[in-house]
């Protein structure tokens, strides 16, 4: 069977104890960020586990750190709060062999219904306008198709980084960009095990400013429209402590810094 290999972004875990804690049943690379150096390896369950701690923090620093080591034909992006179900590897492998043609390919996960940003009913082809709901966690990819098209993942955004969120949405962008093929399957492969989030506090001025620089990265010229957008279809949940002009006002002005340091 085609070799499935996860990885596992970590904050201050036991890398001892998380494989059983995500019941981790294919090789993996775990990278803990915890404020000291060190490596380690062990089996469980089969599966050849690679740990990474490192002092540096950063979301897109620890992803790109597992993908630089990764090995696996196939990989498998994770967080340390994912529980995967038995023959999670399986139902990887046998979706693209039944996509032969996909670079990348997303996958359903059980979450709390405040955090969920999409479920696919249906397989589909992930294209401009629909890549932006999916969660790192729920991506699987050929390695090769990545490392040949060289793309990484954003040390701005994300948890630890200047800009709360957006790595995920920065990463398919640049997919799609270099060509590669995306598509979702309706396959569920595991839960979030929930916990209180680590950047988000509320919908409150650096959330809409970190997404106005977001959507400058996104959609360039077009931001602004894109932004007026998202508030409009999301204003019951996102404007319910501020007023939509308010919110478009601090997007505009994330928008203005990041269009600023494009030029400069």
């Amino acid at each position: 069977m085609t070799r499935v290999q996860v990885l596992v972004a970590a904050v201050d875990k036991d890398v001892d104890a998380l494989a059983k804690q995500m019941n981790l049943e294919t090789d993996a690379i775990i990278v803990n960020q915890c404020g000291h150096y060190e490596y380690k390896e062990y089996e469980h369950r089969g599966g050849r586990l690679r740990c990474f701690s490192m002092a540096e923090r950063g979301v897109g620093l620890n992803r790109n750190t597992a993908l630089m080591h990764a090995d696996g034909e196939l990989v498998l992006f994770s967080d340390e709060d994912i529980r995967f179900y038995h023959g999670y590897g399986e139902a990887v492998a046998e979706a693209f062999e039944k996509n032969p043609d996909a670079d990348i390919i997303t996958f359903n996960f059980k979450v709390d219904e405040s955090r969920a940003t999409y479920y696919n009913i249906k397989p589909h082809r992930i294209r401009w306008y629909n890549y932006g709901r999916y969660p790192t966690y729920a991506v699987a990819a050929r390695r090769r198709a990545l490392h040949g098209a060289g793309v990484s993942f954003s040390l701005l955004f994300g948890g630890g980084a200047k800009y709360s969120n957006g790595e995920d949405s920065l990463f398919l962008h640049d997919c799609l960009k270099k060509g590669l093929h995306l598509y979702a399957e309706t396959k569920e492969i595991g839960e979030e095990v929930f916990r209180e989030s680590t950047w988000f506090k509320g919908y409150n001025e650096k959330f809409f400013y970190d997404r106005g620089v977001l959507y400058r990265y996104l959609y360039g010229r077009l931001a602004g429209l894109w932004a007026f957008r998202f508030l409009l279809a999301h204003k019951s949940v996102v404007c319910e402590a501020v007023s939509l002009k308010q919110a478009y006002s601090w997007m505009r002005r994330g928008i203005e810094e990041a269009s600023w340091r494009a030029v400069h």
